[in-house]
């Protein structure tokens, strides 16, 4: 089965009905916001767009409160009001951030211009958590991949993607994902946890820690991990601010890529922090991308390209569309022209991506030639076009395939894991 028409028949005879729960709020295509507490109910307004649980219904962004604050969840300026409201100098914030950012030194005892008092009183104000290394993978490709444990039994994924003079990490901003997007492993998970600022920058500098033994470094941060970054917009942000900060990590807002399936209402906030915008487009038309990505009945493709033009005006930064071929369904070669007219007015570069097949995807990995032919047609028609090189399919690392469900022992993982 591979035909639009073919899957969206099958999708629809064998689609599961919605689970009773009172405090579900559902947004139909119509943008109303409705509650629904029967499957009875949920079938008046047919299929499910965009659901978004009450927050009490999601693990909290962070751990539990304690009596002292994770100092990674907090950007420069958050701990210089912190700490001004404790009566202690702004000044302090810096001191420690650079200690910790710049120096890697989480033991207050080494932070030798920081004054003995008050780093005797430093342990009953912050302490340090981040992600733990459940595994580290390598292809052999030169892809990395890393699973991390947050607590409560969840786990995220990371992955470093390699390229000429780049090195490129794929952060997570979600355990699980809410847009339930039809060729995407994580999408087949139900959102359970938003993460935390420190709990995103933590994955950054994992890694940066295990590549430093290399004598490598990551160059560029793309949040093209597990979830919806603007489904996450407050934390996302203030992770990229910790990132970006010139007393620490101090990586280039330009090396940043935020991508983005489609919360129309977020995407100014990209503009906003001044970092790149990809877009997960997928479809030559707005009837495709609806089956695809059902986000697209609630923020159809037209206000998205119009918010693609806003950030255009407002950054002078071309956007990446990011295009999955799915057999059958959006690898026509008529498609490439549908999809080269939808875009043409908008100053930007389309990354082809022959989909990464997983475990229950209903969809079929195009053949070489028929990629081929689809870039071909975009590249005559004028497009400035890239065909993504598959990397990490051998740990299950590519695009669509990253997961929070994690089975078996980390000391049994070898790069043959998702095969």
């Amino acid at each position: 089965m591979s035909s639009f028409d073919d899957l969206n028949a099958a999708s629809l005879a064998t689609q599961a009905p919605l689970e009773s729960n009172p405090d579900l709020e559902i947004a139909t295509s119509a943008g109303a916001s409705i509650d629904l507490s029967s499957p009875d109910k949920a079938k008046e307004f047919g299929e499910v767009v965009y659901a978004t649980p009450h927050v009490e219904e999601l693990l909290p962004v962070a751990a539990a409160p304690t009596k002292t604050h994770n100092f990674y969840d907090y950007s420069l300026p958050e701990l210089e009001e912190l700490l001004k409201g404790m009566g202690k100098e702004k000044f302090r914030a810096k001191q420690v951030f650079k200690w910790v950012y710049e120096k890697r030194v989480e033991n207050y005892d080494e932070m030798s211009n920081v004054s003995k008092n008050f780093r005797a009183e430093l342990p009953g104000i912050f302490h340090f958590q981040l992600p733990k290394t459940v595994a580290e993978l390598k292809s052999k490709d030169g892809t990395r991949k890393w699973l991390f444990d947050i607590g409560d039994g969840m786990t995220i994924e990371t992955v470093l993607i390699p390229n000429k003079d780049r090195l490129t990490l794929c952060v997570s901003s979600e355990v699980g994902c809410n847009i339930a997007c039809r060729f995407c492993f994580t999408g087949k998970q139900k959102l359970k946890r938003r993460l935390s600022a420190g709990q995103i920058v933590g994955q950054f500098l994992h890694a940066q820690d295990s590549l430093a033994k290399d004598g490598l470094r990551v160059t560029n941060i793309v949040f093209m991990g597990m979830g919806e970054p603007l489904d996450n917009p407050d934390e996302v942000f203030k992770s990229i601010e910790i990132l970006h900060d010139p007393n620490g990590i101090n990586l280039s807002r330009r090396k940043i890529t935020v991508s983005t399936s489609g919360l129309v209402p977020q995407m100014h906030k990209i503009a906003k922090a001044k970092v790149r915008l990809a877009v997960s487009l997928n479809a030559p038309n707005n009837e495709i991308r609806s089956f695809v990505m059902p986000i697209n009945k609630k923020w159809n493709v037209f206000q998205l390209l119009d918010e693609c033009r806003a950030y255009y005006q407002a950054t002078g930064d071309r956007i990446t569309f990011e295009y999955v071929l799915l057999k059958g369904v959006t690898d026509k070669i008529e498609q490439a022209k549908e999809l080269w007219e939808m875009v043409r007015d908008i100053p930007c570069k389309i990354n082809l991506i022959p989909f990464n097949e997983h475990p229950g995807s209903g969809f079929e990995r195009p053949e070489p030639e028929q990629v081929r032919a689809f870039q071909n047609e975009m590249i005559r028609l004028g497009a400035h076009v890239l065909l993504r090189k598959t990397m990490g399919r051998d740990i299950f690392a590519a695009c669509g395939q990253l997961t929070s469900k994690y089975e078996g022992r980390p000391d049994t993982l070898d790069v043959n894991i998702g095969q």
